[in-house]
């Protein structure tokens, strides 16, 4: 039985301080983690004050990207190594946003998944088409080719563990969202590529989430279909009211 992960993705916002009183507001009211598990990813800037506020609660906590190397000559990069060192559960990696503004190749994506597992942080590995290549109908052979590149020579073990968010990025932060039936789709998708890339446990056991313009008002009929195991939550992970909505959704 695979638990739900509904993870907030703040991108670039909030301050240290605004990250304190968030978690304030929220750490209290969150659903026990077997149940239902919650995490917020958010910016380097304000890791420190979320591991902190998030200390002993249910709140899991992770890093919106890092490098593929623990230590160097590498300027403005943030170390896997040292995210572990602060707490990291978790950190995101190849979004579209990466992979459109800063040019971020499949092969970045499959080395960061490898430097996260040797340091004991979860992957979340990001794929998803343009609205170009869905209108082609080219979205399955585009994300099946992204996904074989991100897990090439993961073990099935560490692909059971590791967490994939299908973001089509016709939807993100525009409001549109695919429809339930869409996003099943393309999750079933992914969880068959796991099968034939490894086997039926190791397809039945990762989960996958569904993210682009998530919010209170669609999420239940998101996470009732099958293959669909979050939310990857951009703007309604922000405000702690529609959190606490998002990650307490089977009330």
């Amino acid at each position: 039985m695979r638990t739900p992960i509904i993870a907030g993705n703040w991108k670039l916002h909030m301050n240290p301080k605004q990250t304190t009183e968030f978690v304030a507001a929220v750490k209290d009211k969150l659903p026990e983690a077997s149940k239902v598990e919650a995490l917020i990813c958010a910016p380097a800037v304000d890791l420190e004050s979320l591991a902190n506020a998030a200390a002993g609660s249910n709140l899991r906590v992770g890093a919106e990207n890092a490098y593929f190397e623990d230590e160097g000559a590498f300027t403005g990069e943030t170390s896997p190594k040292v995210l572990k060192e602060m707490g990291m559960n978790y950190c995101i990696i190849g979004h579209s946003e990466r992979r459109g503004y800063f040019h971020e190749t499949d092969e970045d994506i499959n080395k960061k998944a490898k430097a996260l597992f040797a340091n004991g942080i979860t992957p979340i590995i990001c794929c998803g088409e343009s609205l170009e290549t869905r209108e082609a109908n080219k979205q399955e052979d585009w994300v099946v080719s992204q996904i074989k590149a991100a897990l090439a020579g993961l073990s099935a073990d560490q692909v059971s563990n590791l967490v994939i968010a299908y973001e089509p990025i016709w939807a993100i932060g525009t409001g549109k969202t695919a429809s339930s039936d869409q996003a099943e789709e393309m999750c079933k998708t992914i969880r068959d590529t796991v099968k034939d890339l490894y086997n039926e446990e190791t397809a039945e056991n990762v989960r996958i989430q569904y993210g682009g313009s998530v919010n209170p008002g669609n999420v239940k009929e998101l996470m009732a279909k099958p293959d669909i195991d979050g939310g990857l939550v951009g703007g309604a992970s922000l405000k702690p009211d529609s959190f606490l909505e998002l990650v307490n959704y089977q009330d």
